[in-house]
């Protein structure tokens, strides 16, 4: 069984139910206070899974309008600008890797870039970059309960991700 403790090379895993939507908001801002800056998190899931759902919640948690985050299916990569607070990096970037057929494809959309420097990086599809994902991150597997339950299954990899995704198994303030 994977450990939960931040000091393990094995990673870290919590799993979180969720009922409904409403349920979202606070597993966010657990998620942004224990993000490490930057991060890297994948999203996988089954289409209708929630993926940029979570991330327009997440952007809302640091007080980006979730209006102005869209499924960047067709962008690939959107970036968001964050205000300015404590512990929060300057931005957002979301990328969805569905159309890509492997990690050489992201040479083209502009992914060195965009995923450079201080920011949190959720990738949906991350398979299709495989091969080049950092060492450090958080994957997170959102599967569908019900037409309305979601688990999230976060499996933290590299210290600072080990120690964010441990710090969700604990109870909530």
């Amino acid at each position: 069984m994977p450990s939960t403790s931040p000091d393990s090379d094995a990673p870290a895993v919590a799993v979180e139910q969720v009922a409904d939507e409403s349920g979202l908001g606070p597993l966010a801002g657990r998620l942004v206070a224990a993000l490490p800056r930057p991060a890297f998190l994948t999203l996988s899931g089954d289409l209708g899974a929630g993926k940029t759902t979570f991330v327009k919640v997440v952007a809302a948690a640091v007080g980006i309008d979730p209006g102005d985050v869209l499924s960047p299916t067709f962008g690939l990569i959107h970036e968001y600008p964050t205000p300015q607070q404590e512990g929060v990096p300057p931005r957002i970037v979301h990328a969805d890797l569905y159309r890509l057929t492997g990690p050489s494809d992201l040479a083209e959309t502009g992914w060195d870039d965009a995923a450079a420097g201080d920011a949190w990086v959720f990738v949906e599809w991350p398979e299709r970059m495989a091969e080049a994902l950092p060492a450090e991150r958080i994957e997170i597997a959102i599967g569908i309960e019900s037409p309305t339950a979601r688990r999230f299954t976060f499996t933290g990899f590299g210290r600072t991700h080990r120690a964010a995704v441990a710090s969700l198994k604990q109870p909530p303030p």
